[in-house]
């Protein structure tokens, strides 16, 4: 202290410099408080200095000392001072409290005889109960008969004294602390009933009311400040009507409500919060027991269950309110049977730390990350789950719930311990939070003062020297438990699933097989028996790999259980893994890249393409740890790497088994991408992005394959004698190939000069006819399905003609549907000059400069018509095919195909093979309202997106919604829908096509 001296200088006196060194900041306020009233004689005592030194903050409880001591009377003034200097232990409290809280010392400036409670607690029991409250509190009310609820608040904060007093000296740890706040809460409700049926004495005889508990103040462990949830449930008493018991109920709960919560006076108690009853505030406030059951067999979510895990009778009629926790407890416990359990709840968690203001969630105690509720909430789950067949983890206290969970092997006892620490050390921080001035808030102080005085309060919380840097001190305590909750909430589901059938070390949980199973058939597995022989095949042994797969697994099985299917997901890992397991960077990179482990997680379990063309070749992994990896890649760079690779094949096969194998990987990247959201945060952007990346990947297989055969042709034979060209139709030509879509094209070739057209006829129909079995050939790689129907006379014409043979055709044989079809024709492999001539030949036909004749818009109706009353497979539901359905792919198309035909020669935009393209020309131009085009988009859009996502969720192309209730949730997944919420998505897309048929009505057929 002789730097605080040297500092102060000639400024600061001899007693200033003393407080100083005592922790006072405002020395010179403080010996003007000490030579006040009241506190004559006393600046000189070292006894009360140093006691004044040792709280939280001095200056806050000198004045406060001063304040009661200047309200006291004389012999009450008197009586105070020799206590304070004879007795350790009150002056201890009553300093402990005024170094903390304001709002109390407020209450001992208006109160101040309230002083003595600290002392009559104190000698009538160390931890007084709900009996020793309810005569404290009825012994207040009666001080006061004309305003018997403002003694009622009087009475409430003398007990608030006598209990933080006890808390702020260490007489009573955290979970008494809380115990005793939530008895107390319990008191005054009975209190307030009581008073409530002085006033309606007709109401008290007409029903038995019971006040259930619920949250903190059914767990027995609340804040200082905090609203009180209770359910209210009566019963009518011998001879009265029903329902004339439950409005006398609902009397008596609103007015034992307004006592407590009523600003009149001392102000508020605490709010009384019912909202947790069934229907929430749209419910009535006072339901009979029937009533109660009725809803929670029927309506209630699971939530609703999970928040009665806590429900305790806290006042009124005692045999009904244990009546009613008696029936209802079967039913929590049978809660983690209900379909989507977990995911509901942790649904619930995510909701509410999204729903935090981005400045308070650094500073959120309860609710942001690593917070209170990350604790009760991975306790409540654990709870909820095991609590079916164990009733030894039955406990509405958390705490207590948490060393039950230890107990049984549910939790590792090093978590347990860890998570123990962190809950009373934020706990006890909220509570110091609040008892400053007794509000309701769970955020840290950005004040400097405030955070030093919390600081200085939890000093022996805190293992850390909090002398020289309390602030500091503080801060680093309270993230080093916010990181191990966050931590431990993250895999205290999953790691004891490991500790079940790995051998791991003594002192991790013990979960017992048919433990672990409950767990995993919680989660969402279907088979848990599988999952846990699969976890047990990656995690067992002492070798480097298990070990860091035990690491890596508790968080994966958490994303596993994310997603519609996590047993596929563990499956999917289990093989990628065993594929890959040796290789030295595959698990190098999921322990050391976060990003790529949950990126994997979140492939494997998204369905079945993506894993099945990753575990063809599961080195792709590597791409998931590359930032870049998942970008799409251009048909420039596609068409390069396939060339090359073909150039280096040795034989006609391998070499297009060469751009297969392209294909596949880069099929892989673009269908993993997808998953992920990484091709546009809009979907229809996403879906644009994915349809050029497959449309470019097609088009450089094609060129490859084309490439190869034709190599190989000349190997055997000699130079070429023609030209090829590949024409793509359909929505490759239009470039909105979905993942399961055949590659439509047209083979159009051209004799070289001096060739015969026979022999050059033969060897382009023998190339062609190669690249078509090669690409579809069995193999480790995806099949590339090359579909030449659409060309001149169908299967029964020639796979390949000349340019020339073409333009003969069409010239005198082509049909409507043929012109409507070449609008989607667009080059895409082989000789570029040829392709170019081709477009050159087909742009008359498809953009007539007469528009089109009307027979040939009835025959293009009527063949609409058609296929719309043949083709649709037997015992599909047209409201949902997706594109023959009213309203799917087929309608929005042939709409804008039927514009492309009649107005393309005359508006430009129109001249495009794409729909959504040639869609937005036709509104701009005029010929389709803007709210009409608006209509289709969304339908063409939602279609093929459903189209895609059944793809990636089933491996297998289906034009209809998965009729499997898991593969409806993947698809519903996929397409930003939350879990059990698949039939929304049916009624969306039944509702985006309804409207967009009536649009096709008008448009297409001239109905209306």
């Amino acid at each position: 202290m002789a730097v605080e001296e040297q500092r102060a200088g000639s400024r600061v006196s001899r007693p200033e410099i003393r407080l100083v060194r005592r922790g006072f900041t405002d020395p010179a306020k403080a010996v003007r408080l000490l030579d006040g009233p009241g506190l004559e004689g006393l600046a000189d005592d070292p006894v009360l200095l140093d006691a004044l030194g040792a709280t939280a903050d001095p200056d806050l409880a000198l004045l406060g000392l001063a304040r009661l001591l200047e309200a006291a009377d004389e012999p009450e003034r008197h009586t105070l001072r020799d206590t304070l200097t004879t007795s350790k232990p009150l002056r201890d409290r009553l300093l402990g409290v005024l170094g903390v809280s304001t709002a109390l010392g407020d209450h001992l400036a208006r109160h101040p005889h309230d002083w003595h409670a600290l002392v009559t607690f104190e000698l009538r029991d160390m931890h007084p109960g709900p009996e020793d409250f309810r005569r404290a509190l009825a012994d207040g009310v009666k001080e006061d008969a004309l305003s018997p609820a403002n003694a009622l608040r009087v009475a409430y904060r003398r007990c608030l004294l006598a209990i933080a007093a006890r808390d702020l000296t260490g007489t009573t740890d955290l979970a008494q602390t809380a115990a005793e706040l939530a008895d107390l809460a319990g008191a005054t409700l009975q209190t307030a009933l009581d008073l409530a049926a002085e006033q309606d004495p007709e109401a008290a005889a007409a029903c038995r009311l019971a006040v259930i508990g619920m949250g903190k103040c059914g767990g027995r462990e609340l804040n200082y400040v905090s609203d009180v949830d209770v359910i209210f449930v009566a019963e009518p008493r011998e001879g009265v009507d029903e329902h004339e018991a439950v409005k006398a109920a609902t009397r008596l709960a609103a007015a034992l409500t307004r006592l407590c919560s009523d600003t009149t006076g001392e102000g508020t108690i605490w709010p009384v919060d019912a909202n947790l009853r069934p229907e929430g505030r749209n419910g009535p406030l006072v339901r009979t027991l029937a009533s109660h059951l009725a809803y929670y067999q029927r309506w209630a979510k699971t939530w609703e269950f999970q928040a009665l895990l806590k429900a305790r009778p806290v006042a009124g009629d005692t045999e009904l309110g244990a009546a009613y926790v008696q029936a209802l407890a079967p039913m929590v416990w049978q809660a983690a049977a209900r379909e989507n359990f977990v995911a509901d709840v942790q649904q619930m968690r995510r909701r509410v730390v999204d729903s935090i203001p981005a400045p308070e969630l650094d500073r959120q105690l309860k609710l942001g990350p690593g917070g209170l509720r990350d604790v009760e909430f991975s306790v409540q789950l654990l709870q909820l789950v095991h609590g079916r067949t164990d009733p030894a983890l039955r406990s509405g206290n958390t705490l207590e719930a948490l060393a039950a969970l230890s107990r049984g092997g549910y939790v590792g006892r090093a978590d347990a311990a860890s998570l123990d620490a962190a809950y009373r050390f934020l706990r006890s921080l909220e509570h110091r939070i609040q008892l400053h001035r007794l509000r309701r808030t769970h955020l840290m102080p950005t004040a400097e003062e405030d955070q030093r005085r919390l600081a200085r309060s939890l000093a022996a919380l805190i293992n850390d020297d909090t002398r020289s840097d309390p602030v500091a001190a503080l801060q680093r305590e309270w993230k080093r438990h916010a990181v191990e909750v966050r931590r431990l909430h993250e895999k205290l589901f999953y790691r004891p699933l490991l500790d079940a059938v790995a051998e791991l070390p003594h002192g991790a949980a013990g979960l017992t097989p048919d433990a672990a199973r409950a767990r995993l058939e919680a989660l969402g597995y279907a088979d848990p028996a599988a999952a846990l022989r699969h976890i047990s095949a990656l995690a067992s042994g002492v070798s480097r790999k298990a070990a860091i797969q035990r690491t890596l697994l508790p968080v994966l099985l958490g994303w596993f259980a994310e997603s519609a299917d996590p047993d596929a997901g563990l499956l999917n890992f289990r093989q990628v893994s065993d594929a890959l397991g040796r290789t030295p960077w595959y698990l190098r990179l999921l322990r050391d890249e976060s990003a790529a482990a949950e990126q994997l997680a979140r492939v494997l379990s998204a369905g079945r393409l993506a894993p099945d063309l990753l575990l063809r070749a599961p080195e792709a992994v590597a791409m998931l740890g590359d930032p870049q990896g998942l970008l799409p890649r251009g048909r420039a760079a596609l068409q390069s790497e396939v060339l090359a690779a073909v150039g280096r094949a040795g034989s006609t096969a391998a070499a297009v088994a060469a751009a297969r194998s392209v294909r596949r990987r880069e099929l892989f990247r673009t269908a993993a991408a997808d998953v992920l959201g990484r091709l546009g945060e809009d979907p229809a952007e996403a879906l644009d992005t994915a349809g050029e990346a497959l449309t470019a990947l097609n088009a450089a297989t094609l060129q490859g394959a084309l490439r190869a055969c034709t190599a190989g042709w000349e190997a055997e034979h000699g130079d070429l004698p023609t030209r090829i060209a590949v024409i793509a139709m359909g929505r490759f030509g239009g470039h909105e190939l979905g993942y399961g879509s055949d590659a439509d094209v047209l083979f159009v070739h051209e004799p070289l000069l001096g060739s015969l057209e026979q022999e050059a006829a033969r060897a382009a129909q023998a190339v062609c006819n190669e690249l078509r079995t090669l690409l579809a050939a069995p193999s480790t790689e995806p099949p590339l399905l090359v579909d030449a129907d659409l060309r001149p006379e169908g299967r029964s014409g020639p796979l390949v003609r000349t340019l020339a043979s073409y333009a003969a055709y069409y010239r005198r044989w082509s049909h409507a549907w043929e012109s409507q079809a070449l609008l989607r024709a667009e080059p895409v492999a082989g000789d570029e000059e040829l392709g170019a001539r081709f477009r050159q030949l087909i742009d008359p036909l498809r953009y007539p400069g007469a528009g089109v004749p009307e027979r040939d818009l009835v025959e293009i109706r009527r063949i609409k018509a058609r296929i719309e009353a043949e083709r649709l497979p037997r015992g599909a539901d047209p409201t949902t095919h997706t594109k023959i359905g009213r309203g799917g792919l087929a309608d929005v198309e042939w709409t804008v195909q039927l514009l492309q035909l009649r107005h393309g020669h005359e508006v430009p935009a129109l001249r495009t093979t794409r729909t959504r393209a040639a869609l937005a020309a036709a509104a701009d131009a005029g010929l389709v309202e803007p709210a009409d085009a608006e209509v289709l988009e969304a339908a063409w859009v939602l279609a093929s997106r459903v189209r895609s996502a059944v793809m990636l969720v089933r491996g297998r192309p289906g034009d209809s919604f998965p009729g499997d209730a898991r593969e409806l949730s993947g698809v519903a997944r996929y397409l930003g829908y939350g879990v059990g919420h698949s039939g929304e998505l049916v009624d969306d897309y039944r509702r985006t096509t309804r409207r967009a048929r009536a649009v096709v009505d008008r448009l297409f057929y001239g109905a209306g």
